[in-house]
């Protein structure tokens, strides 16, 4: 068993996520052409062997399930680190992403040219409010 055997091994025993820690770690993009051609600018665009891209761009063609089916083939691929979704995309398919849990691939809720940030939607700040609070209730019990 290499270094990294041990790594992993220690990680697993810690209950730990296992994040790659090798150059491999993608950001996958589900958003409108502006925001995806954006970060594909950026360079974080991908195309594997399969012709498998890392990246969905949304627009008014694109279907409810087509969205479903790229956050969850996204969310279950080991090579994608974050899975960047523009905040009005996350609110179609509301139900996976308050659904998912797991820490990586990190779920990070983005604005959009065309459509505002609204924390009041955002899955990650509403849970940290919530552990924040649930903090704060059992820091009065004692």
């Amino acid at each position: 068993m290499g270094p990294s055997g041990k790594d992993e091994k220690a990680a697993a025993m810690a209950g730990r996520a296992n994040i790659p820690t090798n150059s491999s770690a993608l950001i996958a993009i589900i958003a409108d052409e502006d925001t995806v051609t954006g970060f594909l600018l950026a360079g974080v665009g991908n195309v594997d062997l399969r012709k498998k891209t890392n990246y969905l761009i949304v627009d008014n063609k694109t279907t409810v399930k087509q969205i479903e089916d790229a956050f969850k083939e996204f969310t279950a691929r080991e090579d994608i680190a974050i899975v960047l979704i523009s905040q009005y995309v996350a609110n179609m398919i509301r139900f996976l992403v308050d659904g998912y849990n797991k820490p990586v691939p990190a779920i990070l809720e983005i604005p959009s040219k065309d459509h505002p940030y609204d924390p009041a939607h955002d899955s990650v700040l509403s849970r940290v409010r919530y552990l924040f609070s649930a903090e704060s209730v059992a820091s009065d019990r004692r």
